[in-house]
């Protein structure tokens, strides 16, 4: 018997606290909880007679703890009635037509209520006050209490689960698509110029890439990209980029392989990678390209950058055929070179000289001993230059009307002088009619010719005539113009006989 009332005891403490638990929620918001007195006391009544018959599943009898408990509720519900009493009577005491008519402050008359209605009509909602609450509080039994704190520990974890399931369900779908992802071969961009590619009528840029993906594995392939950059596939991950070979475009044109190297990483598919790995593929003269480069370009438009092998075969021929004919053309022109080297290629007793690019073709030569003249093609009345080579130490006086133009030391004891007319002041001066030389009966062709042939055509004859020489003919102008043209392009050809 002992035991048991410890045993109920405990029971009570243990209420007591899910009790006090209870109250603190109360405490947030006890005014919006409004409890109905005829429920609270329909299910607390059976409760009381079960103990005041003493006829209980258990019967036990109350404990002395318990009888004060129930002592205590008496009183607190005799005080409750005596305030409702006295609450009751305050209120009877005012007149009625205050309760429905008085006048608020601010607020005027209130309007007029319909006498129709009865007040004892209309059911008025029953707000219990906080001392209320709080007696019906303590009126409850500790196992209703009980129950009632069951419900909110089950409501708040039902609730807790659900935010857990959910948000463990977004978190799972979210490492699905990742995976997903993961798994999912990417299309990617890269930037490459190649000057005249044409992918669909020629071979495509192969592209060797090794890396690793993001399942950790090496990787290491050939993939093939068009002239825009477009054609690579792969998982997502870390890769090093380089072009493999050049690509033969459709007039056989091969490229310069480029030797960069990019480092890019694979995030999502049409990723754009054009800033991050960009190769430009330059385009070398065809008669340097050699059966290497041909070969390997050929290999790889074989094995993917071409529809077929058919095709790769055509394209290989058409890049053979391309640089053959380059070679043969840069032969050809080699060989007119030295055939115009030779040609212009002059030699006497005493020295040897070319004859400048610029004049080749356009004058001619005749020699006498140590002495060259250099005239115009065609007309050996007019003299360009004359080269006339002198013992040191004798003087030299050029011929009447003509001018040193300059002179060169062979070193061997003789020097070369060069003299002629000052054609960028004669010329002028004889088509304004102010000299009695016969050139002045010069053609204008021929007189422009000439004044190029000495200038090199660094002013027009037009800026010879006007401003250089000019109406009052500037002699010492034309005569250093001259004079500086012939010291660049004749005299440092100029060497002694072998």
């Amino acid at each position: 018997m002992k035991d048991e009332t410890m045993g109920q005891e405990d029971a009570v403490q243990d209420a007591e606290a899910c009790a006090e638990a209870l109250e603190s929620l109360d405490q947030i918001a006890l005014a919006e909880i409004a409890f109905d007195d005829s429920s609270v006391d329909a299910q607390d009544e059976p409760e009381a007679g079960t103990q005041s018959d003493g006829k209980d599943a258990d019967d036990v009898e109350p404990t002395e703890d318990e009888v004060d408990h129930e002592d205590t509720e008496c009183e607190a519900d005799d005080q409750t009635e005596s305030d409702m009493s006295e609450e009751t009577i305050l209120l009877d005491s005012l007149p009625a037509e205050d309760s429905l008519t008085r006048e608020l402050p601010g607020l005027g008359s209130a309007p007029a209520v319909d006498e129709t209605i009865a007040m004892g009509d209309i059911p008025l909602p029953s707000v219990p006050s906080a001392r209320e609450a709080e007696v019906r509080h303590r009126k409850m039994s500790p196992k209703r209490r009980n129950l009632m704190v069951a419900g909110v520990v089950a409501v708040a974890l039902v609730a807790g689960g659900a935010g857990y399931a959910a948000w463990n369900g977004y978190q799972q779908e979210q490492a699905a698509t990742v995976a997903a992802n993961a798994h999912t071969m990417m299309s990617v961009q890269i930037g490459v110029h190649a000057a005249g590619l044409d992918c669909s009528a020629g071979s495509k840029i192969p592209v060797q890439v090794s890396g690793q993906d993001s399942d950790g594995s090496s990787v290491s392939e050939t993939l093939y990209v068009d002239e825009h950059g477009r054609g690579i596939k792969l998982l997502p991950g870390d890769y090093t980029l380089s072009i493999a070979a050049s690509p033969i475009a459709s007039d056989g044109t091969v490229y310069t392989v480029p030797t960069t190297k990019a480092q890019v990483t694979i995030k999502s598919d049409g990723q754009d990678l054009s800033s991050q790995a960009a190769f430009k593929l330059k385009v070398p003269s065809a008669d340097t390209v050699t059966d290497d480069q041909i070969d390997a370009a050929a290999k790889y438009a074989e094995e993917g950058g071409a529809s077929s092998a058919a095709t790769a075969k055509v394209l290989q021929q058409a890049a053979t055929a391309r640089r053959d004919a380059a070679v043969n053309a840069v032969s050809a022109q080699k060989a007119q070179a030295a055939r115009d080297a030779d040609a212009r290629h002059k030699a006497t007793d005493l020295y040897q000289l070319d004859i400048p690019v610029e004049w080749y073709g356009k004058v001619e030569t005749w020699q006498n001993g140590s002495t060259l003249c250099i005239y115009l093609a065609g007309d050996s009345d007019t003299p360009i230059v004359t080269l006339v080579a002198v013992r040191e130490g004798e003087s030299f006086t050029p011929d009447e009307g003509d001018t040193v133009l300059g002179a060169a030391n062979l070193g061997n004891g003789y020097t070369v002088y060069a003299s002629g007319p000052i054609y960028p002041y004669v010329v002028p001066q004889t088509i304004n009619g102010r000299t009695q030389n016969p050139v002045s009966t010069y053609p204008m062709d021929t007189a422009i010719e000439l004044v190029e042939l000495t200038t090199g055509n660094r002013y027009t004859y037009s800026q010879i005539k006007n401003v250089l020489v000019g109406k009052d003919g500037k002699a010492d102008a034309a005569t250093k113009l001259e004079c500086d043209y012939i010291a660049q392009i004749l005299l440092p050809s100029i060497k002694a006989q072998d």
